[in-house]
């Protein structure tokens, strides 16, 4: 009898466990409101490498990127201003090497920073990664590291 309750147990007791985590709600995309899209789709396309998936609307105002395992990056035109925020919000993109991005970054002639706001300089945290921040065409903050997760 206490092997049959310790099974029931163990199972009731895995089923919760997954059902919390099918209730969590996956990240989908991130929408960001744009004034020149197509600016904006260079920047991210060919800047920073994210490849455009198609997009439902085929209105000339959206570009869909992926950004991850079922999720986007959208990109809408219409921004009537340039985003104006600080860095701590941002988008963060990982790359093998941030030495290499910032070789494309001079290439291209864009500033960065590194979180004490410091021109062309990198930050390494206190777990070794590296990382520096940029901003889009329309003022959004990118942050750029190196993180292997």
């Amino acid at each position: 009898m206490k092997k049959i309750l310790f099974l029931c147990c163990c199972m009731l007791a895995t089923t919760a466990v997954f059902a919390q985590k099918k209730l969590r709600p996956p990240l989908n995309h991130i929408a960001l409101s744009v004034q020149d899209l197509a600016k904006a789709t260079t920047f991210y396309r060919d800047l920073l490498g994210l490849d455009t998936i198609p997009e439902p609307f085929h209105d000339g105002k959206h570009t869909w990127f992926s950004i991850g395992p079922a999720c986007h990056l959208h990109l809408i035109a219409g921004a009537k201003a340039r985003h104006e925020g600080d860095r701590g919000t941002h988008i963060c993109f990982s790359v093998p090497s941030v030495e290499a991005f910032i070789e494309r970054l001079d290439k291209a002639g864009l500033e960065y920073i590194n979180w004490a706001g410091e021109k062309k300089k990198l930050t390494v945290r206190v777990d070794g990664v590296k990382q520096i921040y940029l901003q889009d065409p329309d003022g959004y903050w990118i942050e750029v590291n190196d993180a292997r997760e």
